[in-house]
């Protein structure tokens, strides 16, 4: 961690992220997304994200940003487990990342690409 009053500042910053994520990612459960934009599993994605860079930041690498937001997942419920890592499925195969990943894979039977 590193240290310093503009660290102290963002280490709390960072703290409030982690508690109100999980209670958004905990009130998206259940939200849909394909018809409504900006509703709790969007800010719940959003505020990951969010977290993400912050513990980044805060820890001084990329692999700092990934612990906070596990760190956040380990507290949330199987449900929203579930419900956050569909949202994240779905965008992920809607902004073309198949298609970016498939040339590292052999082709295999049954593949729907």
């Amino acid at each position: 961690m590193r240290e310093g009053a503009q660290f102290f500042v963002a280490s709390e910053d960072a703290s409030r992220l982690a508690d109100e994520t999980l209670a958004v990612l905990e009130q998206a459960v259940g939200v849909e997304w394909y018809r409504s934009y900006g509703t709790d599993v969007d800010l719940a994605a959003l505020r990951l994200c969010r977290l993400r860079r912050a513990g980044a930041g805060l820890g001084g690498s990329i692999e700092h940003g990934d612990e906070a937001v596990r760190r956040i997942l380990d507290h949330a419920s199987p449900q929203a487990l579930a419900w956050i890592a569909s949202r994240a499925i779905s965008y992920m195969d809607e902004n073309g990342f198949p298609d970016a990943v498939s040339p590292w894979f052999p082709e295999t039977p049954g593949d729907l690409s």
